[in-house]
């Protein structure tokens, strides 16, 4: 009699190891004409960041920033894991951005906005612009009686306003929570209950892919929201997208809405000093983006998070005060927090504001502002990378900006996408750095130094400076480098732009972060708690680290945990797809397969063909093990309004379950014809609860 083996025994392997099979890439070395004009270059920087000289190496980090009163203790442990920086110092982050620079660049431009709009104009905005307007908000903000401490939420869209209230916010201690532009009013809500805000700052209406969009309406929603959670908002105060005019058909609600723009008059001129805040209060909170749960606010500090992403912008970044720096990502995310506002304003840079998408009107838009604004230093994900060389593989070249370093931000990215970034975008000749990181670690973990180290496609490099991680099985052992093995990522030390907890959460950063490693509780030492990331990564022979993408989005077929970074990549390697998403579909054999659903570049006819070489593909660069069970070629990809292709609604599709809420989504109508394309037009719903790896995927909470 055969024996067939129980689905238990298929799949009873280390939650760590994640199969690998991604082959090693060449190397691509940095031009010497961008090494001569780098700000680090020392290679020595890593011996002075060694574990033997931490925490007080990062005494370099804090000596970049500007102090009322100087610090006493570099890292207090006396309250592990919340780990306190610069303790002892009085600091203000909106002073270290704008007042600090006064005296030498008061009429540089600290941003170029660029309407999404190309008959509108360009608005810049000096550094003197932006200390008058940060202070007569800030004055604004002091006469509605908000002080440090207080939480303020913002829901607002990519527009000038948006950092001039956080600066406005940093400069009183007030707690700022920006809520990412595209989320609903429910999201939004459940953000103002969970911070204890009272006032929602937010716009009219702002441009997205060519109209004009009611974002009031949003507001409404949010502020019923959190009052149904038990949160009051007393005020919602609106900026105008055009100052003097009303945008959204929504109307505002008398008592309790004003507009920002009327409200201002009262303080034209007024002048607030910066207040002398302590090292470690609060600076903001960046709530993570599930969309299931309780969201978990990102509580990041004032001296610690500003000091990292001070440096990590001048050393990685490589901004310099003549530089123009271009950072597509969206403000309302952790990367535009430190990455277009704190860092880069820290170090003088003059950074370039988009409005819109970056396909709109077409996939041009992008090289002509960074030709006409002499864009030299470029930021972005690879979402936007993917999607722009789907639209316009040919139309970099058509344009004669030049760039000197390139970074990519939120995921990892494919070698296929890598070469074309460089080759196209970068001309072949600039930098690229290949950032691993996320909300909770304030800034760059894994990165090459651009001027010091070899780029590898697909592997986001070593460690930045001071930042030394472990990967560890499932037992605590330490997966050695070179042996083709994946594990967890773990930090072994803090590092000053770490979060300093959840907000009103102890137990939950405690259980979420360290719970898992932490062998001593009570122990005041820092030794004792590493940092879980949540990201699956292997370690080559180089040192260089390959992600993998979160613990969570791994496929287990048949007891072989598969990063589904790995499979989407191998469908990349065939030149008619664009993008690849793979989820885990249920399986009465294997327990998990993937399945695949590919979008094709513009003018490619869908075909038998292309779905067989997509197989092949996946079989060839990884095994039979990662065969799909299904190829689907669909129209578009369901996308999160910052691009971002939405794997739940997917998987979702895929197990015959029902897909929730698409509302927010940039493309819903795109979710139906996937569904009947995948289940047919009259498709039966299961209703059992799908199991917990694949209820989860996609929706890291």
């Amino acid at each position: 009699m055969a024996i067939t083996p129980n689905a238990k025994e298929l799949t009873e392997v280390s939650e760590a190891q994640i199969a690998v099979h991604w082959k090693e890439e060449e190397y691509y070395q940095p031009s010497e004409q961008f090494k001569a004009q780098a700000n680090m270059r020392d290679p020595r920087i890593f011996e002075k960041f060694g574990l033997d000289r931490f925490p007080d190496c990062f005494k370099a980090y804090a000596d970049m920033l500007t102090w009322f009163e100087p610090y006493r203790t570099v890292l207090d442990t006396s309250d592990a894991p919340f780990w306190k920086w610069f303790v002892g110092g009085r600091i203000n982050a909106s002073y270290n951005c704008v007042d600090r620079h006064l005296e030498k660049y008061a009429s540089k431009a600290a941003f170029i906005f660029v309407p999404e709009q190309e008959t509108e104009r360009d608005v810049v905005l000096t550094y003197r612009d932006l200390y008058d307007r940060v202070n007569e908000v800030a004055a604004l903000l002091q006469g509605l009686g908000l002080k440090a401490g207080d939480r303020v939420t913002l829901h607002m869209p990519m527009v000038p306003e948006l950092p001039i209230t956080m600066l406005a916010c940093a400069r009183l201690g007030v707690i700022h929570s920006q809520v990412f532009g595209g989320f609903s009013g429910q999201a939004c809500g459940s953000r103002i209950q969970d911070s204890g805000s009272r006032v929602l700052i937010t716009m009219d209406a702002y441009s997205r892919s060519g109209a004009l969009i009611d974002h009031k309406v949003n507001a409404d929603i949010a502020v019923k929201t959190a009052h149904e959670l038990g949160q009051d908002v007393d005020r919602v105060l609106v900026w105008q997208r055009y100052p003097g005019k009303y945008s959204a058909k929504t109307p505002m609600v008398p008592g309790r809405d004003v507009f920002v723009n009327d409200l201002l008059r009262d303080y034209r001129g007024k002048k607030v000093d910066a207040v002398r805040l302590p090292s470690e209060a609060p600076l903001f909170l960046m709530y993570s983006s599930g969309t299931t749960g309780k969201p978990k606010g990102a509580q990041h500090g004032i001296a610690g998070f500003l000091a990292y992403v001070t440096a990590t912008s001048k050393w990685i970044l490589d901004i310099h005060p003549d530089d123009v720096y271009w950072c597509m990502a969206d403000i309302g995310w952790i990367t535009g927090h430190s990455y277009i506002v704190y860092g880069p304003l820290a170090n003088a840079a003059t950074g370039v504001l988009y409005e819109g998408v970056p396909t709109f009107p077409d996939a041009g838009r992008p090289w002509r502002i960074a030709e006409r604004l002499g864009v030299n230093i470029f930021h972005t994900a690879p979402t936007a990378i993917r999607m722009l060389r789907k639209l316009g593989p040919q139309e970099p070249r058509k344009y004669k900006y030049r760039f000197k370093s390139m970074t990519t931000v939120g995921e990892p990215i494919e070698p296929e996408a890598w070469r074309w970034y460089y080759d196209e975008v970068g001309k072949g000749e600039a930098v690229i750095t290949d950032t691993w990181w996320m909300t909770e670690t304030g800034g760059f973990l894994g990165t090459t130094m651009p001027a010091i180290h070899a780029m590898k496609p697909g592997s986001c490099g070593p460690a930045a400076p001071g930042i030394h991680p472990v990967i560890y099985d499932e037992t605590g052992a330490e997966v050695p480098k070179g042996s083709g093995k994946a594990g967890n990522m773990c930090i072994r030390n803090p590092w000053p732009g770490i979060m300093q907890t959840i907000w009103g959460d102890r137990d939950r950063y405690v259980k979420t972060y360290f719970g898992k490693y932490n062998k001593n509780p009570r122990s005041k030492d820092w030794r004792d708690w590493p940092f879980l990331c949540g990201d699956g990564a292997v370690q080559a022979a180089d040192g260089y680290y390959r992600i993998l993408g979160r613990i969570d989005d791994v496929i287990n077929v048949a007891g072989h945990r598969l990063g589904t970074k790995e499979i989407e990549s191998a469908c990349l390697t065939v030149p008619e797809v664009a993008e690849a998403a793979v989820v885990p579909v249920q399986d009465e054999l294997k327990g998990r397969v993937p399945e695949v659903y590919i979008a094709v570049k513009p003018g490619v006819q869908a075909s038998q063909e292309i779905v067989d070489r997509v197989i092949k593909a996946n079989e060839e660069v990884i095994g039979k093990i990662a065969r799909p069970k299904h190829v689907y070629i669909v129209p578009d990809m369901p996308k999160t309004r910052s691009g971002k292709i939405m794997r739940r609604v997917l998987a979702a599709i895929s197990n015959r379950r029902d897909v929730g809420d698409v509302t927010t989504l940039a493309n819903p109508d795109v979710v139906e014809q996937i569904r009947v394309m995948v289940q047919g037009t009259a498709a039966a719903k299961v209703q059992e609860e799908l199991p917990e790896d694949i209820a989860k995927f996609g929706q890291v909470e």
